[in-house]
């Protein structure tokens, strides 16, 4: 028998798997690719599960694919059968069984690259039988297209039909480069703030900047006419040690610049307001023990790794 192909009545929840996955992904290709197999596999693979329930699924030509009335139907059913057979295994094998399997997690490319990877590596350490998929962007995934089990964002979820769970808050503070002052004193009050040349991070504020007193709460607003516009946090902090303008930013991404005398925390007594990070899923009847040990896992260690309280 050739390789590729289970046996038959040996494994019809991976037959069912495959089949969720191309359907909800769009195509085999885009299947084979989240499953880490080849598109020649996952078609021998849906192959094989026609046969098994005798029935066409899948209307397949050159430019698309759609369900047949048969493959709708055996679509939802495997849903419910995968689910049910989840939390199956999950009762059987009980709270304390190490979780097993693939996690594919989307992370913002600042934080994706230093601040979260601590947490990520208390997640494989905890548990060895894991392996994780870590995608590096900053728009919102398409959960069930691209096979995404989470994502963590930063910045508020205005997405009903996700679950967000708040993991952390990030301080963010004003800082300019010494050169930027040339020789004059750190402004203390906003107003001084707005006669400044600005860069702006897009992503979070672009022709404003909005600060807020940390003792009696009073808020600032002036316009900004920014130098320079990205919506990369990294090249506004070098554009800021540059000399190109002053700029708002993440409290952590600064803190060792801050140190070094490469950047001056302006106006310290005011903050812009605390960027929330989230972790974000799609809802589900039943969430398996791998995505349920990663959040149990990123609730307790990013807000370590951000220097902030747990949020509620």
């Amino acid at each position: 028998m050739n390789g590729d192909l289970l046996p038959i009545g040996s494994d019809r929840i991976a037959l069912l798997e495959t089949f969720i996955r191309i359907v909800d992904s769009g195509s085999l290709s885009a299947a084979a690719a989240q499953l880490g197999s080849t598109q020649p596999t996952i078609s021998r693979r849906l192959q094989q599960l026609e046969r098994l329930l005798g029935v066409r699924l899948l209307q397949r030509s050159t430019h698309r694919m759609k369900l047949t009335e048969d493959g709708a139907r055996c679509y939802e059913r495997a849903k419910d059968l995968l689910d049910g057979w989840q939390m199956l295994e999950s009762d059987v094998r009980g709270a304390d069984d190490q979780p097993s399997g693939h996690l594919r997690v989307v992370a913002p490319h600042a934080f994706g690259q230093q601040q979260l990877i601590g947490p990520l590596a208390d997640y494989l350490r905890r548990y060895p039988r894991m392996t994780v998929e870590w995608l590096l962007h900053d728009r919102m995934p398409d959960f069930i297209a691209e096979g995404i089990d989470c994502a963590i964002r930063v910045g508020e979820i205005g997405d009903p039909s996700v679950i967000a769970l708040r993991l952390a808050e990030v301080p963010r503070i004003a800082v300019a480069a010494p050169a930027l002052l040339a020789g004059r004193p750190v402004p203390s009050h906003p107003s001084e703030l707005a006669e400044l040349p600005w860069l702006a991070l897009r992503t979070f504020y672009r022709d404003e900047v909005t600060l807020t007193h940390a003792g009696t709460g009073e808020i600032a607003r002036f316009p900004i006419r920014p130098r320079l516009s990205t919506d990369g946090l990294q090249a506004v902090r070098n554009a800021a040690i540059e000399g190109l303008g002053a700029a708002i930013g993440s409290h952590w991404a600064m803190v060792e610049d801050l140190a070094a005398g490469r950047l001056l925390h302006l106006a310290p007594d005011w903050q812009a307001a605390a960027l929330p990070v989230n972790l974000v899923y799609p809802p589900a009847r039943f969430q398996p023990a791998r995505l349920r040990r990663f959040i149990e896992v990123m609730r307790r260690a990013v807000p370590v790794a951000f220097g902030t309280v747990q949020a509620p």
